[in-house]
């Protein structure tokens, strides 16, 4: 049970690094390296989404024949519908955005900030919740290394998705320990999720592959909504390109290399 303990904590750890790099940057992160950072993250999830999450839930589903799809389907219509709710029912604000999504509220701006990011990674946890889990099953696909493969993957994204809450909280006027603190509370929520969704998994094994596929659509929902677009405008859109593409390729390989 231990390395289940420390495979939900190392994508904590990796937020936590990510925001630490406002005690040694500048108050602003350029737009260069912001574009390419929010590019690899994109890259990482969605290589993260496809090899470690959903073509497990179809290998799962074998016995369905030809049908082995639904479960696989199903759980990322639900989980992109997951997000989509959460985002109409949280006060939250992107970066760069000065119109704050979801219900009114009198929230300040760090604090929707947080809320953003926080509400990325949820998807997360639960993604590295429910690979321990089937590690856990009997008669599951997903090997040790696969687990923590993916666990690394969402880690190595967390790193500047931590840096890019962090540096513009402190670009904003706030200090050094708050900005560090505020980037490490936006990562809390992913090892939680992951101990939540483990312990549901436990009760109900026949629906892995459905919650293999919910976190995968939940955070192809977060890619394609949210990150593709803040890396893809203005000018330089093609180093998010980029960035995109050697996050894929990483994580392909850390998932087919350890998996």
């Amino acid at each position: 049970m231990e390395y289940v303990l420390l495979g939900i904590m190392i994508p904590f750890i990796g937020t936590t690094l990510g925001a630490s790099c406002v005690f040694v940057m500048k108050k602003e992160m350029k737009p260069l390296l912001q574009k390419s950072l929010l590019g690899f993250a994109s890259g990482v999830m969605v290589a993260a989404a496809v090899w470690s999450l959903i073509i497990p839930a179809i290998d799962m589903s074998e016995s369905m024949g030809k049908l082995a799809f639904i479960p696989a389907a199903t759980g990322i219509g639900a989980g992109m519908l997951f997000l989509l709710l959460m985002d109409k029912i949280v006060p939250h604000l992107h970066l760069k955005s000065t119109e704050p999504e979801g219900p009114k509220t009198s929230l300040k701006k760090t604090t929707m900030l947080v809320l953003a990011v926080t509400l990325h990674n949820i998807p997360e946890g639960m993604a590295v919740g429910v690979t321990f889990a089937g590690l856990l099953a009997s008669g599951s696909s997903i090997t040790l290394a696969g687990a923590f493969a993916l666990a690394v993957g969402i880690a190595i994204q967390n790193f500047p998705e931590g840096a890019i809450i962090s540096m513009p909280l402190r670009s904003e006027g706030v200090s050094k320990g708050k900005s560090f603190l505020y980037g490490m509370i936006s990562g809390v929520v992913e090892p939680i999720a992951a101990f939540i969704t483990i312990m549901l998994t436990s009760y109900t094994r026949p629906m892995l592959p459905y919650l293999l596929a919910f976190a995968a659509g939940a955070m192809l929902y977060v890619v394609v909504e949210e990150l593709i677009p803040e890396a893809s405008e203005g000018e330089h859109s093609n180093i998010g390109t980029i960035g995109f593409a050697v996050g894929f390729i990483i994580m392909m390989i850390l998932d087919v290399a350890l998996g």
